[in-house]
């Protein structure tokens, strides 16, 4: 295979798994907006959760099969970390208080078909062996063992010290301006430098370059709750917000559920704050004790249809649009978009 100087533009999610696949045959250089590697986009506050079943009532049945092929991939990009990140696939359990049972079975018929994989009713005794602490708080809920989850903090952390390590350059607060051209010299310049493949994975960072290209909010919390035990990701059905409790190494949960149409990056509102963290004190008194670590809100970049596009400028690549499946889409996502020729 031969060696390109390749220019990856984002270091947010889509940007650390290009590198993650790219870095062993090319030299990268990473050119990122924010000021360090922690501050970039909505990846570093998501839930990272890989639920492809779930998804599948907001999103088409390929993309929830092409979730599941992407999270058939994520312990390889991991393996490559020196040190391990936690990865799981021990499915999502759905949940809903009595009042809101009419919400489950909305959800459970909304559930498409996915080739091998199968939603399971539970009952009170089955949610008290998947969650103990659960135990005589729910009756009737769904169980989804396909799912998984990562911790996304962690895999930011070391996919960037790694990268180091490996070589690849970093330009921290760059703002690039791209205008996608073929040349016949098939050279294309970033901020003054030449490489032979530009990835343009800015995601909403894009968007003036990008027709069509909004910004999604979304707004979660980060608690310590030591009171708190729970193995696995779980989603409690409510008519106005769904919520997803989803836990992490240290007695960490991250918890999430508003998705707002606004181009506002600001800060987490009031409203939603209460929302979230009421709603997670009724999934477990134990959350009462916890510790607000963070509430953040940030913007997930999506076209209209909320299908993720990739396109071949010249030699440019442009990966974006990701949306709500930014984790469950993103190994399978770029490795279609990268020409043979890179991978």
């Amino acid at each position: 295979m031969k060696e390109y100087r390749v220019a990856i533009l984002g270091f947010g999610l889509v940007g650390k798994v290009a590198a993650m696949m790219l870095h062993k045959h090319h030299q990268l250089s990473i050119f990122e907006a924010a000021c360090d590697a922690s501050q970039n986009g909505a990846g570093a506050l998501a839930a990272a959760m890989l639920a492809p079943m779930a998804e599948s009532v907001n999103c088409e049945v390929d993309i929830a099969e092409l979730g599941l092929e992407a999270m058939a991939m994520w312990p390889e990009l991991l393996a490559q970390l020196p040190t391990n990140v936690m990865f799981q696939q021990a499915g999502t359990l759905v949940i809903a208080h009595n009042q809101d049972m009419g919400d489950l079975q909305s959800f459970m018929q909304r559930l498409k078909p996915i080739r091998g994989h199968h939603a399971q009713r539970v009952l009170g005794a089955d949610i008290a062996k998947l969650e103990p602490d659960l135990a005589g708080r729910f009756h009737q809920g769904v169980y989804l063992p396909s799912e998984g989850q990562l911790d996304n903090l962690a895999f930011y952390q070391q996919s960037y010290a790694f990268l180091r390590q490996q070589g690849v350059q970093f330009h921290f607060s760059q703002n690039v301006e791209l205008h996608p051209q073929s040349h016949k010299s098939g050279i294309e310049m970033v901020n003054g430098e030449a490489f032979d493949w530009i990835i343009d994975c800015r995601g909403i960072g894009a968007k003036e370059q990008c027709d069509g290209l909004r910004g999604v909010r979304g707004e979660v919390a980060r608690i310590y709750a030591p009171e708190v035990q729970l193995q696995r990701p779980v989603r409690l059905m409510h008519p106005r917000y769904p919520i997803y409790i989803a836990p992490k190494p240290n007695n960490e949960f991250v918890i999430g559920a508003t998705e707002i149409e606004s181009q506002d990056s600001g800060p987490a509102t009031v409203r939603s704050t209460l929302e979230l963290l009421s709603a997670a004190y009724t999934v477990h008194s134990g959350f009462a004790e916890g510790r607000v670590m963070a509430i953040n809100a940030g913007l997930r970049p999506a076209f209209g249809d909320n299908r993720p596009r990739s396109s071949i400028k010249g030699n440019v690549i442009s990966i974006n649009g990701l949306y709500r499946h930014g984790y469950l889409l993103a190994p399978a996502v770029v490795r279609q978009a990268l020409t043979k020729e890179l991978l």
